[in-house]
């Protein structure tokens, strides 16, 4: 008996001490204490930072969808520098739903999933300009339950998990009360931060500002019409043309190749559309450690797996590779990652001095939407013990 309860002893011990890992620098220490944990818990691999973006597309909500459009770089372009306590880099993945708008079933609440968490940054681009707006009714408490249900947001306590919903009617429309909303939030360790459009009281007292409180999210108000003053800097067109380039170093494979390499081609359009700047921020994106296509550029596959070689057929080949052999393609690959890596060296050299350009010729460059989510990210995500290089 005395055998049987040190070893249920020992089992509580481990269940107690081992809890996360990762950014969390207190659970190390945990670790250290405990040194029977370290045979037992294996450390998640990666860690997340995952965004669900909750975007209102009623009626005279074009300026919002066009900041998030727009801005969708910056936000990249800031979680690069991104760290966890013990120094390794966490992954960036977003959602994006819209709710409010007539097109959508009245059944679903006017909700739809646009996209469920993903690291794919020329899909996530791509499904931000397919949105549209039409007049309709706008259920927050719903959509944020949708979100909290359908989404997999994962149980490791070191990542960071947000909503960011944004709108400009009232916080209590619908069936679903958005205290039961922020309830389950709060269970599942998600933070909702609110983003309303319009005058910052209205938006209190319309209870956007409760709606974060509830969860310790931020509440925020913006001028979603506002247009963003860009700085055009010296270094823009040699960037622009550095990613023509960049774009040449993706090596298309398998039944997605062609399709992806395309949907690449048509998000730099769509970049291009909006504002030239646009285009070199989503430069700057493509050359950071966030832009990542392992599933369809041999390139990035093979930095991953080397052995996706020998799984290679003839039908999965480009052009350039069909009737190659295995140590050709290889040196064709190593080619195309060593360009690859001069050119991404050379954009983040010349966006450094951008960025300094831009400091010196304007206090800031930040449109409403990107300030308010990035001010909310750091904060919430020093409570993970991430920091910022």
């Amino acid at each position: 008996m005395k055998h049987l309860n040190k070893v249920l002893g020992t089992a509580f011990a481990l269940m107690a001490t081992g809890a996360s890992y990762g950014c969390n620098l207190k659970a190390q220490e945990k670790e250290n204490t405990v040194l029977v944990t370290q045979s037992i818990v294996e450390k998640p691999s990666k860690h997340f930072v995952k965004i669900a973006l909750l975007l209102d597309t009623s009626n005279s909500m074009d300026g919002l969808i066009n900041q998030a459009k727009a801005q969708l770089w910056d936000i990249v372009n800031e979680f690069t520098h991104a760290k966890c306590g013990n120094d390794t880099r966490p992954m960036l993945q977003i959602a994006l739903y819209e709710y409010g708008n007539d097109n959508l079933s009245s059944r679903e609440g006017y909700i739809r999933q646009v996209l469920g968490f993903s690291d794919d940054l020329d899909e996530i681009s791509e499904k931000l300009f397919s949105l549209t707006t039409n007049g309709g009714e706008e259920y927050c408490g719903e959509v944020i339950q949708t979100s909290l249900k359908q989404l997999d947001w994962g149980k490791n306590a070191d990542d960071l998990k947000m909503i960011f919903i944004a709108g400009n009617e009232p916080f209590t429309q619908g069936k679903l009360n958005y205290r039961d909303a922020a309830a389950n939030a709060k269970e599942k360790d998600v933070i909702v931060n609110t983003i309303f459009c319009g005058n910052f009281q209205q938006g209190i007292n319309t209870e956007w500002k409760s709606g974060a409180s509830l969860t310790g999210g931020e509440y925020m108000a913006i001028d979603h019409n506002q247009q963003v003053v860009h700085i055009n800097t010296p270094y823009d067109d040699v960037i622009i043309k550095l990613n023509s380039k960049l774009n040449n170093t993706y090596i298309s494979y398998g039944s997605l190749g062609y399709e992806k390499k395309a949907l690449q081609s048509a998000q730099d359009s769509n970049a291009a559309e909006l504002e030239e700047v646009v285009v070199v921020k989503r430069a700057v994106s493509k050359s950071s450690r966030l832009y990542k296509n392992t599933q369809w550029d041999l390139v990035d596959a093979v930095e991953d797996d080397e052995d996706v070689l020998t799984r290679l057929k003839e039908g999965d080949l480009p052009k350039e590779l069909k009737g190659k052999s295995k140590s050709e393609i290889k040196a064709y690959v190593d080619d195309k990652k060593a360009e690859r890596e001069k050119i991404q060296k050379e954009i983040q050299e010349l966006n450094a001095k951008r960025e300094a350009y831009i400091a010196q010729n304007q206090k800031e460059e930040k449109g409403e939407l990107e300030n308010a989510m990035l001010s909310a990210i750091k904060n919430q995500a020093s409570k993970k013990n991430m920091k910022w290089d």
